[in-house]
C-alpha cells in the first residue's frame, strides 16, 4: 500500500482579535480540529462558503502559518518548526488570482528560476535554465515565451505560469486554492485539464480547495466538507455526491447548477445568517439555519462518527 504523504490530526489554528481599542480579546477559531490523509496521485477537496477555514487550512499546510493546535507530517517528517525548511520544497501552492500572484516586473523565465535560486543555490544557471524552460513546455507553454512579461498573457497563460513555478522544486503536494474560480469556464477545462494530466505524470498530491462542486465533482477523490472552521462531513466524492448525510452538506449540493434542462432537483435554502466566527452558538454551529435542529443540536457539539463516511450530525440524513 502506498504510504501517505500528509498526515493531518486536529489542525487548528485561532486569532486573537479586538473589536475596539478599549474593549477584550477575542478568539477567532478560523480552523478547528481538521485532520485527514493524503495519499500520492489523489485528490483531496476541501469545500464549503467563504469564511470556513479553507485558506486558513492552505495556509497551515504549506507552512505560511504554524498551527495552533494539532500537528501534520509531510512523507513522514512532522512539520515542526525546525524542519520547516526542508519540507517547504515538498509542498508548493497554486494562489487563485493568476495576476496578482505574478511579479509583473520579472519575466517569465527569472521567475521560473527564482525558486531554485532560492533554494537550491548549488544549481548552476545553465541548469536552471534547462529547468525552466522544460516546465514551460510542460504545462502547454512556448520557449518563446521565456523572454516575457505577464501582462502579455491570458489569465489561463498565467495560471499555467504560476503551475510550472510551483513545480520547479519537484514537490509531492500541491495546494490548488481556487486555481480556476478567477478565470473563464472554457479556459477553466484547460487548466483542470493539465492539473489532471500532470498529477497522472507526476504522482502529485493535490489539496483541492473550491467553492465550486462541479469542479470538486471532476477532480475529487476525497472530500472534507468545512462550515465555520470544522469539519461536518467527511468521505470519498461518490459517496458524499450521492448521500449526502449532513445537512448542510445537503444543502450545498442542492445549489449546484444541472446541466440536463429536464432534471428536477429541490433547491434548499438556508434560513437565516451565518453566525459570527467571534462569537459561536453553543452547541452545533449550523443549528441556527438547520431544518432538522432540536434541543440538543443547541446545547452540544456534534463530533464526526465513524467509519470511511463520517458526519457531524446527531440526525443525519438516510
Amino acid at each position: 500500500m502506498t504510504a501517505p504523504v500528509v498526515i493531518a490530526r486536529n489542525l487548528s489554528r485561532f486569532y486573537e482579535v479586538k473589536e475596539g481599542f478599549f474593549s477584550e480579546t477575542k478568539t477567532v477559531r478560523a480552523l478547528s480540529d481538521a485532520s485527514f490523509t493524503l495519499l500520492p496521485g489523489k485528490t483531496l477537496a476541501v469545500v464549503g462558503e467563504s469564511g470556513c477555514g479553507k485558506s486558513t487550512l492552505a495556509r497551515v499546510i504549506t507552512m505560511i502559518e504554524e498551527p495552533t493546535e494539532g500537528s501534520f507530517s509531510i512523507a513522514g517528517t512532522p512539520a515542526l518548526p525546525e524542519n520547516a525548511e526542508s519540507l517547504r520544497t515538498s509542498v508548493q501552492i497554486v494562489f487563485q488570482d493568476p495576476y496578482g500572484s505574478l511579479n509583473p516586473r520579472q519575466r517569465i523565465g527569472a521567475m521560473l528560476e527564482e525558486p531554485l535560486k532560492i533554494n537550491r543555490p548549488e544549481t548552476g544557471a545553465p541548469a536552471r535554465t534547462a529547468k525552466a524552460r522544460e516546465m514551460l513546455q510542460l504545462v502547454g507553454l512556448r520557449p518563446e515565451h521565456f523572454d516575457r512579461y505577464p501582462h502579455m498573457f491570458s489569465g489561463g497563460q498565467r495560471q499555467r505560469i504560476a503551475v510550472a513555478r510551483a513545480l520547479m522544486l519537484e514537490p509531492r503536494v500541491l495546494v490548488l486554492d481556487e486555481p480556476v474560480s478567477a478565470l473563464d469556464l472554457s479556459i477553466q477545462s484547460q487548466i483542470l485539464n493539465l492539473l489532471v494530466d500532470l498529477q497522472e505524470r507526476l504522482g502529485l498530491a493535490y489539496l483541492f480547495i473550491s467553492h465550486d462542486l462541479s469542479v470538486v465533482k471532476h477532480m475529487a477523490d476525497d472530500i472534507i466538507v468545512m462550515y465555520l472552521g470544522r469539519p461536518v462531513e467527511t468521505g470519498p466524492k461518490d459517496a458524499i455526491f450521492k448521500t449526502p448525510r449532513h445537512p448542510y452538506t445537503k444543502a450545498l449540493l442542492s445549489a449546484t447548477p444541472v446541466a440536463d434542462p429536464l432534471a428536477r432537483k429541490e433547491r434548499i435554502k438556508l434560513e437565516g445568517e451565518l453566525p459570527s466566527p467571534l462569537n459561536l452558538p453553543s452547541g452545533c454551529a449550523f443549528a441556527p439555519r438547520c431544518w432538522k435542529a432540536k434541543d440538543r443540536c443547541r446545547k452540544e457539539r456534534p463530533e464526526l462518527d465513524d467509519g470511511a463516511h463520517r458526519a457531524a450530525c446527531f440526525y443525519p440524513e438516510a
